[in-house]
Formats: structure tokens, sequence, C-alpha cells
């Protein structure tokens, strides 16, 4: 594994980070952060940088302790974070000239290719940029170093719709090279689109993991039924599930089903239906199955 954390917690007195997060993310994998603001992302992330110490638990990136091997760490990582702190006197191009000399994993020429895919011009003061040229004269640095892992704080924030399809073009052409990208977004499309796994964070503990590509294969199936459902059969019974309604009374139920659906839906058509709507499951159902207006919520 290229990252992994253990029970890593983060408290600032009575007030709680992250708590005992675990989680194992391989080589060559988009592994996506989902939450709203609040729910310790960004906390998560400084730990693996070692930015900040944790109160209890551990985190290895690379092979490295992310404590005692910060430095290491930072080596083979390349971060952009939600709030990117350029040199505002500089050009943008003085900006990459800048990091190509600071790290040598940072190639000049590839800066520039990013920031023209962004159609960034670099010419200009970054005192005078936008926040969202800003932005992307950071993820120009980022993209164009070698790192092995590329960790993403919110990347399409402040951008434009051609920027951010670009944005997750580059996320998944570093995957496509063997590289890791940690994907840290409030933005379910985006991550349902570009992501391989994501977990789901809530008021500072990691409360779900899920594949997409297993997400993709589940559908959703509502079915209003005018006799008695019955029980599931049990050839199918490892693939659908009840989300709602009763399995012996008339009226509407809600099943989830993976894979393939022929063998559910010969099943519903023995059964007296009124109507059946079938329907991907999406990331957002899952999200909102973990996340309520009533939680509380820790800090980033």
């Amino acid at each position: 594994m290229l990252v992994s954390t253990q029970h890593l917690s983060k408290r600032y007195g009575s007030l709680v980070a992250l708590d005992r997060c675990s989680l194992q993310v391989p080589s060559g994998e988009i592994f996506g952060l989902l939450g709203p603001n609040g729910a310790g992302k960004t906390t998560l992330l400084r730990l693996l940088l070692g930015f900040i110490t944790p109160t209890s638990g551990a985190a290895v990136v690379a092979g490295f302790d992310c404590v005692r091997e910060s430095l290491a760490v930072r080596t083979q990582t390349a971060y952009l974070p939600s709030e990117a702190r350029l040199f505002r006197r500089m050009t943008g191009d003085k900006v990459l000239d800048f990091f190509a000399r600071l790290r040598r994993e940072c190639r000049r020429e590839l800066a520039a290719t990013v920031a023209a895919r962004l159609d960034l011009d670099c010419s200009r003061q970054v005192a005078r940029m936008s926040t969202g040229m800003r932005q992307k004269l950071a993820l120009a640095v980022v993209f164009a170093t070698e790192s092995r892992l590329l960790i993403l704080d919110e990347p399409t924030a402040n951008l434009d719709p051609t920027a951010r399809a670009e944005v997750l073009d580059l996320v998944q052409e570093a995957r496509a090279v063997g590289r890791t990208v940690i994907f840290s977004s409030h933005v379910l499309s985006e991550v349902e689109s570009t992501c391989d796994r994501v977990a789901i964070v809530r008021a500072g503990r990691l409360v779900h993991e899920q594949s997409l590509d297993h997400l993709r294969r589940c559908h959703r199936i509502t079915a209003r039924l005018t006799g008695v459902m019955g029980g599931i059969p049990e050839a199918l019974a490892q693939r659908v599930k009840i989300l709602q309604g009763s399995e012996v009374q008339a009226g509407t139920t809600v099943l989830e089903a993976t894979d393939s659906l022929g063998p559910l839906l010969g099943w519903l058509s023995t059964l007296p239906l009124e109507e059946v709507r079938i329907e991907p499951v999406g990331l957002g159902a899952v999200y909102d199955r973990f996340h309520r207006p009533d939680l509380n919520t820790a800090t980033d």
C-alpha cells in the first residue's frame, strides 16, 4: 500500500477533528475523499503530509512514517492545498521556474504544457491573477512533478467548466502512468466520474468506503405491487436487498441490486406488479445515507 493509516486521530482540546481513521490506498489508484466543508478531509491530508502531528494513531506514505520521516514523505508527494499561496510579485513563468529549480522532479516544460492546457497566461503577475488563474498556476506546478503521490484538496475550485474537465483528465492521466491520487472534494459528480474508490467523511470519522466500479453496477428498483411480494428467492439473496417496504404487504417496495438485472426482472415478472422503475443508485444516494442536515460536523 502506498498510503496507510491506522486509527489516526487529531484532537484540539475537546474538539475531535479526525477520529480513528483507518484506510489503505494502493499505488495507481484515484482515491476520493468526500464530505462537506468541515468534515475532516483537510485534517487528514495535513496529517499525511506531516504538517500537523496526530493525537494518536499512525500514518505511512511510501514506506515512510508521516511524523518521524515527514521530509521523506514530502519528497514523494505533490500537494495542492485548498488555498494555494504563491509569490504575488512574480509572474506565472517565474513561479514555474522557481519550483522547477526547487524540486528536481518538477519538470519546467511539463509545467508549461499543463498551463497551456488550462489556458493560463503565465506572463501575468500573480498579484494580477484572478483566484481561478492562481488555482491553474498551482495545478501546473503539481502536475509537472513526477511524485508518486498527488494530494489534491478541492482541485477544481474556482475553475470554469472547461478547466474543470481538463483537470479531471490530468488526474486520470496521472493514474495511467502508475501514480496515486488522493482527490478531496465535495462535488459528488466529479468524484463519481473520476475516482476508483471513495471514502465518505462525516464529523471527523470515515463512515463509509465504496468501490465506484461496484457502485456503477448497482441499480435501485422501485416496485409497486397490488399483492404480496413474499421473500427474495435464495438465488438472488446475495445480490438483492430490500431498502424500503414490506415483504408481507401490498404497496411500494424499494430494492437495490448488484450486477445483472436479468434474474431479478425475471422474478419480478412473476409478481402482481402495477409499476416498476429502475435507475442507477449513484454516489448521491450513498452519500445521503451518511449525511443528514442535523448532524454536527468537526472542523477541517
